[in-house]
C-alpha cells in the first residue's frame, strides 16, 4: 500500500512549531524529516496519523481547505508536545500551502477573487506563473498620486523578510535545511499580515525552490532558485527602503474594473498546468481597439483537466460557448467587468451573447501579426524590468518559414528576411501534443507559417507557440478543416497528414542554419555560474571561486569581453564573501550576511539587464 500524501501546511504553523524546538532538537530536524512522507497513514476518522516508535504518534487533522491551517490541527502523543521533534518532523515533510485568496466568483461587485494559481502556465523547473494577458486599456492601474505609502510596519516586516532572505542566501541549499527554511517562512507571515503578499509570494518561491534543490527534484533547476532569490531580495530591499512605488506591495484581492460593453474575439486557447496540482484552460481574446482580455478556468485536477477543461463551457454571462468555441469565436459583452491584466470577471451582472469569429487575417487579430517582431520582444523585455514579478510577456505573431528541426527545437526564420527563431513547446508534457505538433511541422522544411505564441525572454531568440495557422497567398502552407476558422491550437488540436499541403513542394531542402546565441556566445555565462555557486553551496562556496587561478579565470575573460561591469561586480562579491573579520580569540566580529547579499544582488540585476539587452539583440 502507497503512503498517504501529506496536505498542504501554512507557512506560520511550521515556522512556529520550528520555533518551539530547542536547539539541540533543530539539529535533528532534517534528519527527522527525511522518512516522513513513507510512514502517513490516513485513519478511519479521514485524519492523517505518522508513528515514530512505539510512543509518539502525529496526527494531522486538516481544515475544510485541506491544509493544516492551524497549530492545534496537529498533535502528537509524546511528552514533550507541542515543543517536539516528531510534529515539527510531520509539519516539515508536508508541502507549503500557498497564500490563503478567495476563490469565489464575481456578485455584481468591482472585485473578483480568482486563484493565485490561475496565473500560471509553468515549465516543469519550479515555481509556477503563467499564461499572463497582456494588459488592456480598459482597465484602469492606481497612479503614484493615489497609491498608499508603505507604513511603519511594513517597512519593519520588509526589513524583516530581507534579513531572513540574506541569512538563506548565505547559507546556500546545502546548509539551508528547515530551520533557515522556517526562518523565511515566519518572515514571509510577518509580511502577508503587515499587507505585503506579494513579498510573501516571493519566498514561498524561494522556501519551495530550496526544498525542490535539497531533494535533488529533476524539475528543480538552480538558475530558477537563483531568479527566485533575486526578486526576493530585490523586493524586500526597495520595500524596507520606504521608497517602493505603487503596486510594489501587492494586492490578495485582482481588482476587476467596470469596462460596460464590450466585443471580444477569440485568439487561441492554452493548457493550464500548475506544480501545484491545478489545471484548466487559458483562452486569449482582443479587442476592436487591440485590448487583449483572457477567460480562464483553472481548478484542482491536474493534468486530467487541463485537457478536458479545452472544450469545457465557458463560465461568462450565460453565454453558450466552449472554449474551443470560444477560441474561434467572439462574445458581446454587457456589464463587463475586467482586472488591470485583462482577465474578464464572470459576476452575475454580465451578460454575454456569442458572435462569429474573426479569421487571423481579419482586423483587429491581423495588428498581431503586423508589428515587428523585434520591437515587440523589446516592449516585453522593458515591461519586464520595470516589475520583477511581471507576469510572462503578452502574445507575438509572425509569419516564418520552416527551417527544420534542430535538437529539441524547431528552427524557422521570420518572413522578409527575418532573424531565425526556436520554436520550443509552449509545455513538454507528453501528455499535451505541443511537443508532437512541433515535431510534425519539422518534416515539412520550407513550410510557410503564421505563428501566435509568447517569446522566451529567457533565451535567445526563442518563441513558444501557442496556435499557428497557414499564410494567406502562400502555396505552400497549411490546409486546416474549415470549422478550425484558420488555427490549430497547438495544446490542444493534433495535425495530421492531411493538414499539411499536398501535391505542392516547397522550395526544396533547406540547408540548416545554426540560430545565433549571444547569451552563449558571452562570457556572462560565468557570472551566472559564481552566482548559481552560492545559491548552491553558500557565502563560502563563493569565497573559494574567488581565490587564486579561479578568480583569474572568472574575471579576465570578462574584462576581454569589454564586460568591466560585470567584472567589477564579480569580484566584489567574492571579496564580500571572503571578508569574515574576526577578533583575537578568533571569534566573528560582523557576523551579519547583509553585505553579502547586496553585493550577490548588485551583481545578479546587473546579469539580468544584460541578458535582457543581449535576448533583445537576437530578435533584431
Amino acid at each position: 500500500m502507497s503512503p498517504e500524501p501529506l496536505p498542504p501546511v501554512a507557512p506560520d504553523v511550521l515556522a512556529e512549531a520550528v520555533e518551539q524546538l530547542s536547539a539541540r532538537l533543530r539539529k535533528k530536524l532534517d534528519a527527522a524529516i527525511g522518512g516522513c512522507a513513507e510512514h502517513v497513514v490516513r485513519a478511519a476518522d479521514g485524519s492523517l496519523d505518522v508513528r515514530f516508535g512505539e510512543d509518539a504518534l502525529v496526527t494531522l487533522r486538516p481544515g475544510p481547505s485541506g491544509a493544516v491551517t492551524e497549530a492545534g490541527q496537529a498533535v502528537c502523543t509524546c511528552l514533550l508536545a507541542p515543543r517536539c521533534l516528531h510534529r515539527a518532523a510531520v509539519l516539515g515533510a508536508a508541502p507549503i500551502a500557498d497564500a490563503e485568496t478567495d476563490t469565489g466568483t464575481d456578485t455584481g461587485t468591482e472585485t473578483e477573487a480568482t486563484p493565485e494559481t490561475t496565473a500560471g502556465l509553468p515549465e516543469p523547473t519550479g515555481p509556477v506563473d503563467g499564461p499572463a494577458p497582456a494588459t488592456t486599456e480598459a482597465a484602469s492601474t492606481p497612479s503614484a498620486d493615489t497609491a498608499t505609502p508603505l507604513t511603519p510596519a511594513q517597512v519593519r516586516a520588509a526589513t524583516a523578510l530581507w534579513e531572513a532572505a540574506a541569512e538563506a542566501l548565505s547559507a546556500g541549499v546545502t546548509a539551508g535545511g528547515a530551520v533557515v527554511q522556517a526562518e523565511l517562512l515566519r518572515a514571509a507571515h510577518t509580511a502577508r499580515l503587515a499587507g505585503l503578499p506579494r513579498a510573501e509570494a516571493a519566498a514561498l518561491r524561494v522556501v519551495r525552490g530550496l526544498r525542490a534543490a535539497r531533494e535533488r527534484g529533476r524539475a528543480q533547476r538552480l538558475g530558477d532558485l537563483a531568479g527566485a532569490f533575486r526578486d526576493l531580495l530585490a523586493g524586500a530591499a526597495l520595500l524596507a527602503s520606504g521608497t517602493a512605488g505603487p503596486g510594489a506591495a501587492g494586492v490578495t484581492r485582482r481588482a476587476y474594473a467596470q469596462g460596460g460593453s464590450l466585443r471580444a474575439y477569440g485568439l487561441c486557447r492554452e493548457p493550464v498546468l500548475s506544480a501545484t496540482g491545478y489545471g484548466g484552460v487559458s483562452t486569449h481574446l482582443v479587442g476592436p481597439d487591440g485590448s487583449r482580455y483572457t477567460v480562464s478556468d483553472v481548478r484542482p485536477g491536474g493534468l486530467a483537466r487541463a485537457r478536458g477543461a479545452g472544450s469545457a463551457s465557458v463560465a461568462l454571462g450565460g453565454a453558450v460557448l466552449d472554449h474551443a468555441g470560444l477560441a474561434r469565436g467572439g462574445l458581446r459583452i454587457v456589464g463587463a467587468t475586467v482586472s488591470t491584466d485583462g482577465r474578464l470577471g464572470a459576476g452575475r451582472g454580465v451578460n454575454a451573447t456569442p458572435l462569429r469569429g474573426v479569421d487571423w487575417s481579419e482586423e483587429p487579430a491581423s495588428a498581431l501579426f503586423a508589428r515587428p517582431v523585434g520591437e515587440a520582444v523589446a516592449a516585453a523585455l522593458d515591461d519586464g524590468a520595470r516589475e520583477a514579478d511581471a507576469p510572462e510577456a503578452a502574445l507575438l505573431g509572425c509569419d516564418v518559414e520552416v527551417v527544420g528541426a534542430a535538437g529539441e527545437y524547431l528552427v524557422v526564420r521570420v518572413a522578409g528576411d527575418g532573424p531565425l527563431l526556436r520554436l520550443r513547446p509552449a509545455h513538454p508534457h507528453p501528455e499535451l501534443p505541443h511537443a508532437a505538433n512541433l515535431r510534425r511541422i519539422a518534416e515539412h522544411p520550407g513550410l510557410a507559417l503564421r505563428v501566435l505564441g509568447r517569446p522566451d525572454l529567457d533565451r535567445a531568440a526563442t518563441l513558444r507557440p501557442l496556435a499557428v495557422g497557414p499564410v494567406p497567398g502562400e502555396p505552400y502552407t497549411l490546409r486546416l478543416p474549415e470549422e478550425w476558422l484558420g488555427r490549430a491550437d497547438l495544446g490542444y488540436d493534433r495535425l495530421q497528414g492531411s493538414h499539411f499541403p499536398r501535391g505542392a513542394t516547397g522550395p526544396g531542402p533547406i540547408a540548416p542554419a545554426a540560430v545565433p546565441d549571444p547569451l552563449a556566445d558571452a562570457p556572462l555565462w560565468r557570472v551566472r555560474r559564481l552566482l548559481e555557486t552560492g545559491v548552491a553551496g553558500g557565502r563560502r562556496a563563493v569565497a573559494e571561486a574567488g581565490r587564486g587561478t579561479d578568480a583569474a579565470a572568472l574575471l579576465a575573460p570578462l574584462r576581454r569581453a569589454g564586460l568591466g561591469g560585470a567584472a567589477q561586480l564579480a569580484a566584489a562579491l567574492t571579496a564580500e564573501a571572503d571578508r569574515r573579520p574576526r577578533d583575537a580569540f578568533g571569534r566573528l566580529t560582523d557576523a551579519s550576511a547583509d553585505g553579502y547579499a547586496r553585493a550577490w544582488l548588485a551583481s545578479a540585476v546587473h546579469l539580468a539587464a544584460a541578458e535582457r539587452s543581449l535576448v533583445a539583440a537576437s530578435w533584431s
